[in-house]
């Protein structure tokens, strides 16, 4: 796909908004328009309330300003009233100016604004008393300004009544002191604001007076005091004025406007408990999302789901979209303002093609004019492993292997050792994270820059894992109609990893898995100081720890993005806005397997480096139109353009047969078994138009249309191009005048929707025949030639994702509940499935859409303000039940499959199956019925036992024999159910946060028990081993030790992974600032928290929470719920202290 002409123009008119802003280009524009040039006087700027005004002078100067809002309430002044030359004073008598007020300066920070009434008051005083001193014998002339009005108060001083002294505590909802409250008494001129802790003092006449309380984002509180001297008042958050603002694609919009289902996590929730990764910090947040752990490694990746997997093959994860640069890596939870999960097609249609999977919406923080703000976070962990295995000891062991083989292979009375193998491969780990941020601006130029550095030494020997990054925002205001953004993030990660998960090498085991399997009857080295071989296995790499030292692994990444924005505000409620992104990202991998390891011990070493680069260049130009008509009809317009390009280019060799391991993969050319190096160049591209129709009527009724054309290269000609619509409705009942006005339910709105997004998520050329390098020797002679690999499917397309949702949102007595629920029907046509194909065809599998899947469930979220007084206890709880099924298959035939490692699962012993009605990844296998007891009838079979105490399986066809047509579906891996539940808790300094997170429902297949428990006196075993079938132990379900057994897949090995965990407990201290705040700290905290430190579960493996990775299938949905060798997730304790300066 070729760059367009309307490519061209688009960065032509984004050079021309950056280089061309002068005073006069916003009237250049206009008459661009066809609208004539207006003269700068004309020019009549929109009149601005006078409290958005104060605020701002209250921002830029660094003062308090003290009023009732009575006073400055409905009064509107010109913008430009504010000249930066002048300082506080004369801009703030101007602008009181324009509105009649004047105010009275009570120290040199704290300013009073009175009312017209209290003006005309003190003039006329004021004149009185100048008359006075004209009349006056001693000439005592009142020099003063109105301005002060000191004059009208002393002028009474003889006749006022006595006064006392009020003190009290402003705070918030979470019983934190809200510091510059305005603090006023109500038709008087004096008042004063509270300090840093929220504290006030102020003398008041000693009679009953009304105090008001005010403060930009609360509620204003009016108290009448009668005899009391000290107050202690709690603000409520003013819902309206700080109504949460939702990022959605190309914008943002109020939540009481939103038609379509978003979940949002603020940073607070991000950063309560250290976290590698934001999408981390997700687990449990939202309601519908799903986050697993691929396995704990340091630098481990996440599945995320959003309202289950929509394909099989292609990918399901969703699309990020970084401060609107698409496909932006995410920075570190420290640098996140706010993440908005969107999840129907109202929200993610406006992505098309890539909304499929939901997308997630990532606003990193900005700086705000005003005081300089250094914030300093940091914390430090100690961890371990989450769980052990319980495995047989060294006599226990060889009790079984002596029994599974028949014969001594072990001396009972002479065993070598007793090795806790486990023991060994562990260590204590910990993790240290630092942040600094420093923020802040003037009117015109923000900043925010941030440093974080994040250390992981990881529970297994030798490995470990840090990263380093800085992230930039900078915002400037070019002009009163042009702004400029620049966001940035540069990180560089570094992971040295171990191998822990077995790939499709039956001779190449992880390090977990060694451990598990290898015997722990002999030590780790013999007399020669060599590692010990198993007796079993004859084989150096069985030993874990020449698994754990014969490997070396290293990673490298370093990413570098930057998207540039320009806005530009064309006429009244008109804006065009036009970014340019840039993604880099340096990916280098080093292994070498040294001459101990089983790789490596019969080629001399094997080493392997290798380097990709990926490049990402994006243009977004759009245009938004915002109008308010006739006071009721509020109209939001979006129309743009995109384009976005790819490029990565890879690089690899490797060698073998070195004299020495001490250059690891460093020195390649020293190898003298040199392999054929490698080198690969994709492109790919993807352009769209889109554009989406918000209209609000009234505040009740709420219409959102959205549609997006996209056209992706990595399709066949004809197929490129797709339309995503969609479509919703919202009804804000408790804005109609029959909704009943009480406290009980004070917000009520219903939600609708209904639209298709796409998922183009296949590597580029899937559709076209392709050739790979074949290598033949003639007569001594390399000839070389190509063959072809891949078969040319001219019809492949996108999966498309039809997606409906209703919804429904609830608050309660005076917003202190919310609740939202969600019903969703989600389905997924033309399935992008590799099916195999016949052998005879030369080739093994074709790419094809071959169905339809379904994901159906419901969503459910509740928060609560629980208690609001001194002690404070808010609640949050959400809740997802979700359905996963195949709707259509081609022929409805089904599709039985192996994805899991091939030392075990093969393709003669598949593990899954795709059957239409039953859900996607569902375990295939057979029915284990316990074992045979002596005079049973022993069902006759291929490979299958028929002894007593042999496994035991259950005839389905009832043919009277076992074989391959008796299996079915035992297992549905995707949980029923999965929920989050935070509460947090605060008295006066102290804080508790106590988070659990459950998954309920999903099955697990055990396959590290499958060849652990078999039993076939191969490897180690769990302790079940010990209860296992003997001709004086037959009541057991436990089959008997022999070494003529085959594995199954079977119900034996499927368990329910359900479980609750407390994934956080934290408790924290505030301190006072009355001492600190000489030292220059604004604000301290000190915590200490626990991550994962209770599970509660009966599945008899490491940990429930598994995503068992193999080649590369992390991101598809073919292995679900695998259990095998997976690197621990890990149990921590954390002190952590934030400062703010």
């Amino acid at each position: 796909m070729k760059k367009t002409i309307i490519q061209f123009v688009m960065s032509g008119v984004f050079a021309a908004l950056v280089t061309g802003a002068s005073p006069g280009f916003c009237q250049n524009l206009a008459f661009a328009q066809g609208e004539p040039p207006q003269s700068t006087s004309a020019q009549q700027p929109a009149a601005k309330d006078l409290k958005e005004v104060l605020d701002q002078l209250k921002t830029l100067y660094g003062k308090d300003i003290l009023f009732e809002i009575k006073t400055v309430e409905g009064l509107k002044v010109q913008p430009d009233v504010v000249k930066k030359a002048d300082g506080f004073e004369k801009n703030l008598e101007r602008v009181l100016k324009s509105a009649g007020l004047r105010f009275k300066k009570m120290n040199e920070s704290s300013y009073l604004i009175l009312s017209k009434s209290e003006v005309e008051k003190a003039t006329k005083t004021a004149r009185f008393q100048a008359r006075q001193n004209r009349n006056s014998p001693l000439g005592n002339p009142v020099s003063r300004e109105i301005g002060d009005l000191v004059n009208p108060l002393t002028a009474r001083a003889q006749t006022a009544p006595a006064e006392r002294t009020i003190t009290g505590r402003v705070r918030d909802e979470k019983g934190e002191g809200l510091p510059g409250v305005s603090v006023v008494v109500q038709g008087g001129a004096r008042g004063t604001t509270t300090n840093t802790e929220g504290r006030f003092s102020l003398s008041v006449p000693d009679r009953d007076v009304t105090l008001s309380f005010s403060y930009v984002g609360y509620l204003p509180q009016e108290v009448t005091i009668s005899n009391q001297s000290n107050l202690d008042i709690t603000l409520l958050t003013d819902v309206k004025a700080l109504e949460e603002v939702v990022v959605v694609g190309y914008g943002a919009v109020k939540k009481s406007d939103l038609t379509g289902s978003v979940a949002s996590v603020n940073e607070q929730e991000l950063t309560a408990y250290p976290a590698v990764s934001a999408v981390q910090a997700l687990q449990g947040r939202a309601a519908g999302v799903s986050v697993q752990s691929t396995n704990g490694e340091p630098g481990g990746d996440f599945k995320i789901r959003i309202r289950g997997a929509t394909s099989i093959n292609a990918s399901s994860a969703p699309l990020f979209v970084v401060d609107g640069l698409v496909g932006g890596v995410v920075p570190p939870p420290e640098d996140i303002a706010s993440i908005e999960v969107l999840k129907d097609a109202s929200a993610t249609a406006i992505y098309g093609s890539r909304g499929a999977n939901g997308v997630v919406m990532v606003t990193t923080k900005s700086g705000k004019a005003g005081k300089v703000q250094v914030s300093v976070n940091s914390s430090y962990s100690r961890q371990r492993e989450i769980n052990r295995l319980n495995l047989l000891s060294a006599r226990p062991f060889a009790e079984y292997i002596n029994e599974a083989r028949g014969r001594d292979y072990y001396d009972l009375n002479n065993l070598e050792a007793d090795t806790d193998w486990q023991s060994l491969i562990y260590r204590p780990g910990y993790t240290q994270n630092h942040q600094v941020s420093v923020a802040g601006g003037k009117e015109g130029v923000k900043y925010y820059v941030s440093g974080v550095f994040y250390d992981q030494q990881g529970v297994i020997h030798t490995s470990k894992y840090n990263r380093m990054s800085l992230t930039t925002n900078l915002a400037f205001d070019v002009s009163k109609c042009i702004s400029l953004s620049l966001n940035s993030l540069m990180s560089r990660t570094k992971q040295d990893g171990v191998y822990s998960q077995r790939t499709s090498a039956a001779a190449d085991p992880g390090v977990t898995t060694a451990a598990y399997r290898f015997e722990p009857a002999v030590g780790v080295f013999d007399a020669d100081g060599n590692y010990n071989v198993s007796k079993i296995y004859a084989a150096p790499s069985d030993n874990p720890l020449a698994v754990l030292r014969g490997r070396e692994i290293e990673n490298i990444g370093e990413n570098l993005q930057t998207n540039l924005r320009a806005t530009v505000k064309i006429l009244n409620g008109l804006t065009f806005n036009s970014t340019v992104g840039f993604i880099f990202r340096n990916a280098r991998n080093g292994s070498y397997n040294n001459r101990i390891s089983n790789r490596g011990q019969d080629n001399g070493g094997i080493a392997s480096l290798s380097n990709r680069r990926n490049f990402n260049i994006l243009n977004e130009n759009y245009l938004n139109y915002d109008k308010t008509f006739a006071q009721k009809h509020h109209l939001t317009l979006t129309g743009g353009y995109s384009y976005q390009k790819f490029r990565n280019e890879s690089f690899g060799a490797s060698n073998a047969g070195f004299i020495s391991d001490a250059f690891s993969f460093w020195n390649l050319d020293a190898g003298t078994v040199l392999k054929t190096p490698n080198s690969g160049l994709s492109e790919s591209e993807i352009a769209s138009f889109y554009g989406r129709v918000n209209y609000n009527f009234a505040d009740r009724y709420l219409l959102t249309g959205t549609a997006r054309y996209d056209g992706a290269s990595q399709f066949s000609a004809g197929n490129k191009w797709s339309f995503f619509p969609s479509g919703a409705f919202a009804w804000n009942v408790s804005n109609e005048d029959f909704f009943p006005k009480n406290r009980v339910l004070s917000n009520a709105k219903l939600r609708i929707s209904y639209g298709l997004t796409g998922n183009q998520a296949i590597v580029p050329y899937e559709s076209l025949a392709r050739l790979s390098n074949s290598f033949f020797v003639v007569n001594n002679a390399i000839i070389n030639s190509v063959r072809p690999t891949a078969i040319a499917n001219k019809d492949l397309t996108w999966e498309t994702t039809a997606q409906f949702d209703v919804g429904l949102d609830l608050a309660f007595l005076q917003n202190r509940i919310d609740l939202s629920a969600d019903y969703y029907v989600k389905n997924t046509s033309d399935l992008l499935f590799r099916v195999p194909i016949p052998a005879f065809s030369g080739y093994s599998s074709r790419l094809e859409n071959i169905g339809e899947v379904q994901n159906k469930g419901v969503e459910f979220m509740i928060s609560s303000k629980n208690l609001v007084g001194t002690l404070k206890w808010s609640s949050s709880f959400n809740i997802t039940r979700n359905r996963s099924r195949v709707v259509s298959l081609p022929g409805g035939t089904d599709i039985i499959y192996a994805g899991a490692p091939s030392n075990i699962i093969n393709s003669a012993l598949q593990h899954a199956i795709l059957r239409e009605e039953a859900p996607v990844g569902s375990f295939y296998g057979y029915v284990y019925e316990g074992v045979y007891q002596q005079g049973d009838n022993f069902l006759p079979g291929g490979g299958f036992e028929q002894v007593a105490g042999g496994e035991k399986f259950a005839d389905l066809n009832g043919d009277g024999r076992l074989s391959a047509e008796d299996r079915q579906i035992i297992g549905d891996p995707n949980p029923r159910y999965t929920w989050g539940l935070n509460n947090d808790f605060s008295y006066k300094g102290f804080s508790l946060n106590v988070f659990f997170q459950a998954s309920v429902g999903g099955d697990i297949l055990n396959l590290t028990r499958l060849e652990l428990d078999r039993l076939n006196g191969t490897t180690n075993a769990t302790t079940d081993a010990l209860r296992r079938w003997t001709p004086t132990n037959t009541d057991t379900d436990i089959p008997k030790a022999t070494d003529n057994r085959n594995s199954r897949i079977s119900t034996r090995f499927v368990e329910d992974g359900s479980y609750v965990r407390l994934k956080n407990l934290t408790v924290g201290y505030d301190f006072a600032l009355g001492l600190l705040s000489k030292l220059g700290i604004q604000k301290a905290r000190l915590y200490v928290s626990a991550q994962n430190i209770l599970t509660f579960t009966k599945y008899k493996g490491v940990d429930p929470e598994v995503a068992f990775n193999s080649d590369g299938t992390a991101s598809g949905n073919i292995n679900l719920g695998l259990d095998y060798g997976s690197y621990p997730n890990i149990k921590s304790v954390t002190f952590g202290v934030n400062l703010g300066l």
